[in-house]
């Protein structure tokens, strides 16, 4: 199939964004380096991460520079402070940092009062021996680190959001086997007989798949994942998010898990994934593509193979992912939604818009 474009109305004379229909097609990137790709439309920081990295800064830079804009513009609700409260009303952080040259990653989890999450992740890698921190302990090694914080995560949104679904009796929730069905706890298990028969076996998973299918739109539950190549042919991927909409408090998503939201290997290339990361991040999707390329797999069909692997036992699932080559060919792939990535390259004027449209009817 062909790649239209077209331009979007803009205020400003010298930016021009384009919107391409690519539905999976693969798409070359004629002047390699430096390349940005991040899910969804979230230009200014694509152009963030551009600026940084067309100046000769290394793609590490360009990854903070990029998820930082996101975080202070608090990108569609599901990224930074102030959006997804959880359970109690809390806003937390999920952040990573990859090094595609070296397999370093830094990353931070369930972060409470501190709103960078992606200069707390290259903290973690820079400055401790681990790969992440978690909770209010990753806030105090934040603040230690220099960031600033405590600070309270909530807004004036998230917290009038969260009192709405309190009045619904909590509901949806993310509670699966307890009682009250339909109110806001205190929860407690089901009786452990009756869940003998909710035991999901090969001739029932399909069933098990639709019943756990859980409620995810890009408004409540999603994710930047950024890629960036720069001048030198090294590979770097990053994530930023608040996690899923009254997730239960402790809750970690795909965001800081290395191999699920995000990967690189410079050798390779880099995938990003966005959508329901409790499913998700049981099938690392990202680590998937990257070695389905290094078998010889184009971008396109590494992340269609991923994408089919999940939905094959989770039909009703919600997910996307972008794959991109070391040669600066990317493509996308989707279920359950329509999904839409960014690029910017040395050939474009600025960021380009690429909408995949899911091949697998949803259910």
């Amino acid at each position: 199939m062909s790649v239209n474009a077209k331009k979007l109305p803009i205020t400003h004379f010298f930016l021009v964004a384009f919107l391409c229909l690519a539905f999976g097609e693969e798409v070359k990137s004629p002047g390699k380096y430096p390349l940005v790709v991040s899910t969804w439309p979230f230009l200014e920081a694509v152009r963030a991460a551009w600026r940084t990295v067309d100046s000769g800064l290394s793609a590490m830079d360009a990854i903070v520079e990029g998820c930082s804009a996101c975080e202070e513009l608090r990108c569609d609700g599901t990224v930074g402070p102030g959006g997804s409260p959880d359970e109690n009303g809390e806003t937390t952080i999920d952040a990573m940092i990859m090094n595609g040259v070296t397999m370093e990653v830094g990353a931070v989890a369930a972060m409470r009062y501190v709103s960078d999450g992606i200069k707390a992740a290259r903290l973690v890698m820079l400055h401790t021996k681990h790969t992440m921190l978690v909770g209010e302990q990753a806030s105090v090694f934040a603040i230690s680190m220099g960031l600033p914080g405590p600070t309270n995560l909530s807004s004036e949104e998230s917290i009038d959001k969260w009192i709405k679904w309190k009045e619904n009796k909590c509901q949806p929730n993310f509670r699966k086997n307890v009682l009250p069905v339909d109110g806001c706890g205190p929860y407690r298990a089901k009786n452990t007989v009756n869940l003998v028969e909710n035991i999901c076996t090969n001739s029932n998973w399909l069933d098990c798949g639709k019943l756990w299918s859980s409620h995810v739109s890009p408004h409540n539950h999603d994710t930047i994942s950024m890629a960036v190549i720069d001048k030198l042919g090294h590979i770097s991927v990053g994530t930023s998010t608040n996690g899923a909409t009254f997730k239960i408090p402790g809750r970690v998503g795909d965001g800081p898990i290395a191999g699920s939201s995000a990967y690189a290997d410079t050798e390779v290339g880099a995938c990003g994934a966005t959508g329901d990361g409790d499913i998700m991040m049981r099938f690392l999707p990202c680590y998937q593509v990257v070695e389905s390329m290094r078998l010889g797999m184009e971008p396109k069909r590494a992340a269609e193979d991923a994408i089919s692997r999940i939905a094959r036992k989770y039909p009703d699932f919600v997910g996307a992912i972008f794959a991109v080559n070391k040669n600066g060919v990317h493509a996308g792939a989707c279920h359950g939604w329509t999904f839409q990535y960014s690029v910017r390259s040395p050939r474009m004027e600025d960021v380009t818009v690429y909408t995949i449209v899911p091949e697998i009817p949803t259910h």
